[in-house]
């Protein structure tokens, strides 16, 4: 509050809503001998017209104000009764503002089902202009007594609190957040849920990024699992994205599994390449929710080898171009069929590279041939299957397995 010595102005720190009048009156003490006529009045420091003014006594004078506006600082606006010397005589604060509305958006989080966190936005318009307080409540849905959460924190998503208090698993809560200031209140949707279906955890720990062998366009991530849930039953999902060193765009592998490691293939040679992992940890102790994911871990970083620089006969290299060309269209057959870890692209994908650093090694082709044929018509494997369907490839596999 306005802190007053030689005059009294009132209404003394008035709670209005936006766009209501007010009239004000400044009353002077008697020993100061001055008229209300010589008096002025300011609002945050910004001289009101004398047209507003009313002299209703020798010692008091009035203002009018219509059409306000929500208050411009959170301890109110000041409205100040002035000497004609400019001396300040008296004042008031002013609470400008409006009710709040229904808070929205209340999404709530358990970090490796030992707390309870949520976050809500203020609904509306969002601004009160007067100060609002917000409270997140809470109960077990069949017993208990209401609670009310302690760790308030304001971020650019909204307000926030963690419930820090004892968590029940397998029982659900309702939760809910209520806002009230001087001029109303309001509470939000009540929202229902069980801890094991909001669990999230740290991002996957031991994040490592190595090479494969000589393969000059393959790197493979490994990772550990989340150690705070060892002793929950629950089945992880992870999920990778990588992008190289000067790219800003990441790519992501989406269908991992439940694995702690992959092979990432199709990579440029001689380039540096970060990679970050996070997991989903679902269906923990039978929950049917989709999970939530943690957050990316910190990145690990790895360079693929660079190009061979190995002599090669220039003869064999030209007999071998079509069967190279050849080789490029049925890989970039199997990855377009395969996607993310398959093992069978990767198996394949592999010895494809191996031969192409091999290249000077003399092949018997016929031979080889033909003991491919005998294998893929005696052969119910997928990729005996896959390659009856594509006969241009015969004579390619059989480089890469005999």
């Amino acid at each position: 509050p306005c802190v007053c010595h030689v005059a009294v102005i009132s209404p003394q720190d008035p709670v209005l809503r936006i766009g209501s009048g007010l009239t004000a009156s400044c009353r002077l003490s008697p020993e100061l001998g001055l008229h209300a006529s010589s008096l002025y009045w300011t609002l945050n420091g910004v001289r009101l017209p004398s047209s507003a003014y009313g002299v209703v006594s020798s010692d008091i004078l009035s203002v009018e104000l219509r059409g306000l506006n929500g208050s411009q600082q959170k301890s109110g606006d000041n409205l100040m009764c002035h000497g004609a010397d400019g001396r300040i005589l008296a004042g008031s604060c002013l609470h400008v503002g409006m009710p709040p509305e229904k808070p929205v958006n209340l999404t709530c989080w358990s970090h490796n089902a030992k707390d309870l966190s949520c976050r809500w936005s203020v609904g509306g318009q969002g601004e009160t202009h007067i100060p609002t307080k917000y409270t997140l409540k809470y109960k077990l849905r069949w017993h208990g007594r209401e609670n009310e959460c302690e760790n308030y924190s304001s971020e650019k998503k909204g307000h926030a609190c963690r419930i820090l208090a004892k968590i029940a698993l397998f029982t659900p809560y309702e939760i809910w957040v209520e806002a009230t200031n001087q001029l109303g209140s309001a509470a939000s949707d009540i929202s229902s849920l069980d801890v094991l279906d909001v669990v999230t955890t740290d991002p996957p720990a031991d994040v490592r990024l190595s090479r494969v062998g000589s393969l000059d366009d393959q790197l493979m991530v490994r990772w550990a699992s989340p150690p705070e849930l060892k002793d929950f039953l629950f089945q992880a999902k992870y999920q990778i994205r990588y992008r190289m060193e000067d790219g800003a765009d990441w790519k992501a592998v989406d269908n991992i599994g439940n694995l702690t490691s992959c092979r990432l293939a199709g990579l440029r040679p001689g380039t540096v390449y970060f990679v970050q992992v996070r997991c989903n940890p679902v269906g923990i102790f039978g929950s049917r929710k989709p999970g939530i994911w943690s957050d990316w871990s910190h990145p690990a970083a790895a360079s693929t080898p660079s190009g061979g620089k190995g002599s090669c006969d220039p003869k064999a290299g030209e007999q071998n171009s079509t069967l190279r060309r050849e080789l490029k269209q049925f890989f970039g057959w199997v990855r377009k069929h395969a996607s993310g870890c398959s093992s069978m692209s990767i198996k394949l994908y592999d010895q494809w590279r191996v031969w192409l650093q091999k290249t000077h090694k003399t092949r018997n082709q016929v031979g080889k041939q033909h003991t491919l044929f005998f294998f893929l018509f005696s052969s119910s494997s997928s990729v005996g299957n896959a390659l009856r369907k594509h006969p241009i490839t015969l004579s390619i596999y059989a480089e890469l397995n005999f």
